[in-house]
């Protein structure tokens, strides 16, 4: 338990300091712009494009002046930081709300997209990957590899295409969004708890099963198109793994004292090629998040990436593209985290380490 809580602080301290060295890299940029343009990140609610020329830059004036935006970088750092963490993400006037509400109210949605994808993606990579290792140059090995080869060649966004005409537009099984009208209204309304912000799991805990069942119809496509790419470079991997573990001395010596083949490999060589596998995850978290964003505007799932597409609309949007540029920092930590801890528990030798 101890060596858990210190490998949890190690991974805790280093989130903190990706956080603030991006943080810093991200307003160093950003102060390539005048002061007048980063003062547009702290309008306030009441802002509105109708006011006078004279009215407006009264008010850039003041936020300059509050928010210390002509002062030396440090200082300049610091003010941001701490507004950042107090809850001030800035007014987003293509939005016409906070940024930070905006982004707490679509994140559940882009969250159960990628969580359903790791569910997907991780037990199915590490199995596929492991029969392909074990039955090397036979025709299951050969399929995965053609599978595979195939899978990380197909960009997500021709995959959601090809899927929104096979599956929605000729068979009818599954549709774009994130629910269908007909629960919509529904959900919207004082009857409908959310609890957890996941439809799949706030459907049951509201006694309506049928709203999680048309939540996870809607989830099968985007948790497919961004699932695949991220199976096919995982089993790859476990099965590259596999093959070098299956010349070890110690794989043989459980071949000669009888042992059989199915226990050889997964009892004693799974448990060697998970770290890398999962390594693997780790480094691919950053492309995960990329291809979710991707697969939530072909699909219309309206998760984070609206926010995104927004800012860029009419108007620049400075406030939500910043928020958004944020948000997929800390999800990448956050993802890279998770597996992390996963690979604790499932790896005896980097709990030895800790």
């Amino acid at each position: 338990m101890l060596s858990f809580l210190r490998h949890l602080g190690k991974r805790f301290l280093s989130i903190l300091l990706t956080l603030f060295i991006t943080t810093a890299l991200l307003y160093a940029t950003v102060m390539l712009t005048p002061a007048e343009t980063r003062a547009e990140l702290y309008m306030p609610k009441n802002f509105s494009p109708r006011m006078t020329e004279a009215q407006y830059q009264a008010m850039l004036e003041r936020n300059i002046e509050r928010y210390h935006l002509n002062a030396p970088y440090p200082v300049q750092y610091f003010y941001w930081i701490t507004n950042l963490v107090q809850g001030s993400w800035g007014y987003s006037p293509t939005l016409q709300e906070d940024v930070l509400t905006a982004i707490t109210r679509r994140a559940p949605a882009t969250v159960e997209v990628i969580l359903f994808s790791i569910l997907v993606y991780l037990p199915l990579g590490l199995i596929s990957g492991v029969i392909a290792g074990s039955k090397q140059h036979k025709f299951s090995d050969r399929s995965f590899r053609t599978s595979a080869f195939i899978a990380t060649s197909l960009p997500p966004f021709i995959l959601a295409i090809l899927m929104m005409a096979f599956f929605y537009i000729d068979l009818h099984w599954f549709a774009p969004e994130r629910i269908s009208s007909a629960y919509s209204i529904f959900i919207k309304s004082d009857e409908f708890r959310q609890v957890t912000g996941f439809l799949t799991i706030d459907g049951l805990l509201n006694g309506r099963p049928d709203i999680s069942l048309d939540a996870l119809r809607h989830l099968a496509m985007p948790v497919i198109t961004l699932a695949v790419a991220q199976w096919a470079i995982l089993g790859r991997i476990t099965r590259a793994s596999l093959v070098e573990e299956l010349h070890l001395d110690y794989v043989t010596a459980a071949r000669a004292r009888g042992v059989p083949e199915s226990r050889i490999v997964w009892t004693h060589m799974f448990r060697n090629v998970v770290s890398p596998a999962f390594s693997s995850s780790m480094i691919s978290a950053a492309s995960l998040l990329t291809g979710v964003f991707v697969v939530e505007i072909i699909f219309n799932y309206p998760g984070v990436s609206f926010i995104a597409l927004r800012s860029m609309n009419n108007i620049p949007d400075a406030p939500a593209a910043l928020g958004f540029a944020i948000f997929s920092v800390f999800m990448v930590l956050l993802l890279m985290a998770i597996l992390d801890l996963i690979q604790y528990g499932m790896d005896p030798r980097i709990r030895e380490k800790a």
